[in-house]
């Protein structure tokens, strides 16, 4: 087994971060359908998850998890996209990311942390925490 990747393989990934980045829930929808996997990863860890919660995707969010991303998945730091929504502000995402099963004490920090961090109570209150 080669250690290179297959450029066409690396450039296919690039792509698929991308869309996830930009929040392209259809262009997603249809790379895992054809067998590109819900939790694939980049080379920080970051899940299409991570990075569409980030940017504030909450279809594209909710596109992945329907198709079996984790929505717990912590990137090599640590994070998770719920904790990622939360720094930035993403309550739409935050919604989708707990209704897809996200766990609020999940990843370092927390959600519950950051929530704690930013003086969020409403979102404390809805993560159950004080």
């Amino acid at each position: 087994m080669s250690e290179t990747p297959d450029p066409e393989v690396v450039e296919l990934a690039g792509k698929v971060f991308d869309l996830a980045r930009t929040g392209d829930a259809e262009a997603l929808a249809a790379y895992v359908d054809a067998g590109v996997p819900a939790n694939l990863t980049n080379e920080k860890g970051d899940s299409l998850v991570m990075l569409a919660a980030y940017h504030g995707h909450a279809d594209a969010v909710g596109t992945l998890l329907a198709r079996g991303a984790d929505a717990d998945r912590a990137n090599d730091r640590g994070q998770t996209p719920l904790a990622g929504a939360v720094f930035k502000g993403e309550d739409e995402v935050v919604r989708v990311l707990l209704a897809g099963g996200a766990n609020p004490e999940a990843g370092t920090p927390s959600a519950v942390d950051t929530a704690r961090m930013f003086g969020k109570a409403e979102l404390l209150e809805l993560f159950g925490a004080q």
